[in-house]
């Protein structure tokens, strides 16, 4: 199966395609330029450099949240439409679950952190052992303070990805529990993990309609907040 990822979930943009296990061919930025500019210039080239088009793809994956709410958009609404166009299903992915599959190689607790603001991250737990993740929370928004609280007894080995590893790692270290950032290369989001992550979910039925593909926010917009308000 051919899976063409996109991961637009923070402030880099990246995407790839997949076979079986093995990436054939990426693409990523972090330059500052808005994601609607640079996403769809990244999956042509990489399209281009493979020598595939959509119609050769099996399906479309996305990472559908938690993250930027401008990025998530982006991403799922360029999903959408390319699967839409050659009628190609699509499978959202936890942008948490993606990223921990950077590390999965290193054993022990995997704390999955992404800037929420306001002292929050979006947060997931996983345990890696043998090159597999097992998960151990939902994906959540959570105050530092309380993940400190929860991870103070925890005797495993404790590796920070993510684009919140930083602010995480030091509230961490602050309250006195131990733990290292992933590699350079491995810490932040990007599309070859979610695309990994996709094949797995295509296999156990998780593929769906362009239309049935939604983002995944774990606290209302901004906006959405002051309106209330």
């Amino acid at each position: 199966m051919k899976i063409l990822a996109l991961e637009t979930s923070a402030k880099a943009v990246s995407a790839a395609v997949a076979e079986d296990g093995k990436i054939l061919c990426s693409g990523y930025q972090d330059t500052g330029l808005t994601h609607s500019r640079t996403l769809m210039p990244i999956v042509e080239h990489i399209m281009q450099n493979t020598g595939l088009t959509m119609a050769d793809i099996d399906a479309v994956a996305v990472a559908a949240g938690p993250g930027s709410f401008t990025g998530i958009r982006i991403g799922v609404s360029a999903a959408k439409g390319l699967a839409f166009a050659v009628d190609k299903p699509v499978v959202g992915v936890s942008t948490l679950a993606a990223m921990a599959r950077n590390v999965s190689f290193s054993g022990g607790l995997v704390i999955c952190a992404m800037d929420a603001r306001r002292s929050q991250i979006y947060n997931a737990l996983f345990e890696a052992k043998d090159g597999a993740l097992t998960r151990l929370t939902p994906d959540r928004a959570i105050a530092l303070a309380d993940l400190a609280v929860e991870l103070k007894d925890d005797p495993r080995h404790k590796i920070v990805v993510g684009d919140g590893a930083r602010l995480c790692l030091d509230h961490l270290t602050e309250a006195g529990v131990a733990c290292r950032l992933a590699p350079p290369h491995l810490i932040m989001q990007n599309a070859m993990s979610v695309a990994l992550e996709a094949e797995v979910l295509a296999a156990d039925g998780k593929l769906v309609s362009p239309q049935a593909l939604e983002p995944v926010y774990l606290r209302p917009a901004q906006a959405d907040r002051l309106r209330q308000k």
